[in-house]
């Protein structure tokens, strides 16, 4: 009977080491194999970008030049005022706009700058003096008897980032220096609008975040026909030649890029970069027979057909598949022999002036017409070359609103200088700039935001290193970003939004984040359990056969004492 319970003890015993060692080792050692990896994610800081709280701040330096204030004025004129406006666009955006004014005196270098012929020399002098920072702005106060401005100009803006500022009759030297600024902050604020951000520019920027209202359908408008903020873009120039029999053209391209689009493409280098080819393409016709024009004795497309004139061409253009950033197509089509001259008509049936068009985020089509080339004497194939300024200028008008740079609106007695060789002026640069930067952010918090969501959603997806990497790189630069607009950061706030957009993407779209997705904790349990239950049974059983054992001994103990 000894060796008996002997043996039932030790296999007792047994039968618990097992247990304990399946349950306490085996079990948590298996779990742990098994579980998907996922790195420790910035969640609260995610969900704090999800409310979006921006600030845009710019420095605005008012120059009050001689004849505007009285000598007893100008001992009181250094001071510096905060104007702020808050607009709350949704429960979750709110922007607020501070401008940092900063008044005082002109200087006696100023002053000489400020006694040239007229407003564009004084525009250049004033800039050789300095060079105002990205985002700021300086506004010269001159008096009404100057003679920089015309009598029906108040305002003139510079290429720079300067304005001259017409004092007005009713602010005449005299009254007191609080009067005069008062009266100034009506006309320093249409000033800033249309230099400085603007809220339907910004509205526009965060197109993709909030729902614009019908009212600001010029934001509307603008926000479609730009395209998308992007890292870099791609553009192609295309000469279609439709009849190479009828003619042989001749175009200097890489000349006119050079003169023309390079410099407008340098100054906005900070913006994104920017990659140029061209193809000259034969036999490509439109997709719209043009239909003849008895009153002009020529050839006609209207408004109304030109979105059918695309999709044909764009078959023959080809894509740049070595590269995912959007393509910019600018094609000049010379129609052929027997469809010439060919002009564009607009919904008014007037004829365009640039006889050109474009279509919003794809490019710009333009028909440049070379029937004076042909007489009844001609031999054909008759060689034509191509007046590149024409073509260029059409082109860069094209490209600055397909880019999003957009002509501002100005108010009555404005006038803006031209945009020189460049086709760009320092100010419209800034606003480019504010409106990228803001989308630039927009885009990153909705991409981290939906991200984090997804990942809390699904448990089984795994998280490495790599992907947190970007994550945690994305919301700090964000975060550096928001933190540059509000101090005034123009150049640094653009930098660390394109930083956020670049890693917020490459963390969403990383080919790693699907490798578990279809693998739910459902299957994993029907892998495992036919392993497992074989070996788990016996264990299972030996510990129901010792309770058994045990109750039936504690109830003959008590079945004893009663």
């Amino acid at each position: 009977m000894a060796t008996t319970e002997v043996e039932r003890r030790r296999g007792q015993l047994s039968a618990l080491s097992v247990a304990a060692v399946v349950i306490i080792v085996g079990l948590p050692l298996w779990w742990r194999t098994t579980e998907t990896y996922r790195a420790w994610l910035p969640v609260s800081q995610i969900k704090d970008l999800d409310k979006l709280q921006l600030q845009l701040s710019s420095d605005v330096e008012v120059v009050l030049a001689r004849g505007t204030v009285t000598p007893e004025q100008q001992k009181k004129v250094p001071l510096t005022q905060t104007q702020d406006e808050e607009h709350i666009v949704n429960e979750d955006t709110t922007l607020r706009y501070r401008y940092e004014m900063r008044y005082r005196t002109a200087t006696v270098m100023e002053e000489d700058a400020l006694n040239q012929l007229s407003a564009a020399e004084a525009d250049l002098s004033l800039h050789m003096l300095s060079e105002s920072p990205c985002g700021s702005l300086v506004v010269y106060v001159i008096p009404e008897s100057s003679s920089l401005l015309p009598q029906d100009v108040h305002v003139y803006v510079g290429q720079r980032r300067t304005a001259l500022l017409r004092i007005g009759a009713q602010m005449r030297v005299g009254r007191t220096l609080e009067h005069l600024l008062t009266h100034l902050e009506p006309r320093l604020k249409q000033v800033l609008e249309v230099m400085s951000f603007s809220h339907a520019d910004i509205i526009a920027a965060l197109s993709d975040r909030v729902r614009l209202s019908p009212g600001n359908l010029e934001s509307i408008v603008d926000s479609m026909r730009a395209f998308k903020s992007s890292p870099g873009y791609e553009i192609t120039f295309s000469l279609l030649n439709p009849d190479p029999k009828s003619h042989r053209l001749h175009w200097d391209i890489e000349g006119a890029v050079q003169s023309y689009i390079q410099p407008f493409l340098s100054k906005l280098a900070p913006v994104a970069n920017f990659s140029i080819d061209s193809q000259t393409l034969y036999y490509a016709v439109l997709g719209v027979s043009p239909r003849f024009n008895n009153s002009r004795n020529a050839y006609a497309l209207n408004a109304d057909s030109l979105a059918h004139v695309i999709n044909p061409v764009e078959a023959r253009l080809g894509s740049n598949a070595a590269s995912s950033n959007p393509v910019l197509n600018f094609l000049l089509y010379v129609p052929d022999a027997h469809h010439s001259p060919l002009y564009i008509y607009d919904h008014k049936k007037r004829e365009v002036p640039s006889n050109a068009f474009h279509a919003p985020r794809w490019g710009g089509i333009m028909v440049y017409n070379v029937n004076s080339f042909y007489g009844p004497e001609s031999l054909f194939p008759v060689d034509i070359n191509i007046n590149m300024a024409k073509v260029m200028g059409v082109f860069l008008t094209q490209l600055r609103l397909l880019l999003g740079v957009q002509s501002s609106s100005t108010p009555p007695g404005f006038k803006l200088a031209p945009c020189g060789n460049t086709g760009l002026a320092d100010w419209e640069l800034d606003r480019l700039m504010w409106s990228r930067s803001v989308e630039n952010i927009a885009t990153a918090t909705t991409t981290i935001t939906s991200l984090a969501q997804l990942l809390d959603q699904i448990g089984n997806i795994v998280i490495n290193d790599n992907i947190a990497q970007q994550v945690s790189s994305a919301v700090t630069s964000v975060q550096l970003a928001v933190a540059e607009l509000e101090a005034g950061n123009l150049a640094f706030a653009l930098q660390y939004s394109k930083e956020a957009i670049l890693a917020s993407e490459r963390a969403f779209f990383d080919p790693s984040l699907l490798h578990l997705l279809y693998f739910p904790d459902d299957q994993k349990f029907a892998i495992y359990i036919p392993l497992f239950l074989p070996m788990c049974v016996p264990i299972l059983l030996s510990l129901l056969k010792m309770l058994s054992e045990a109750r039936q001994r504690r109830r003959e103990k008590q079945a004893k004492k009663d």
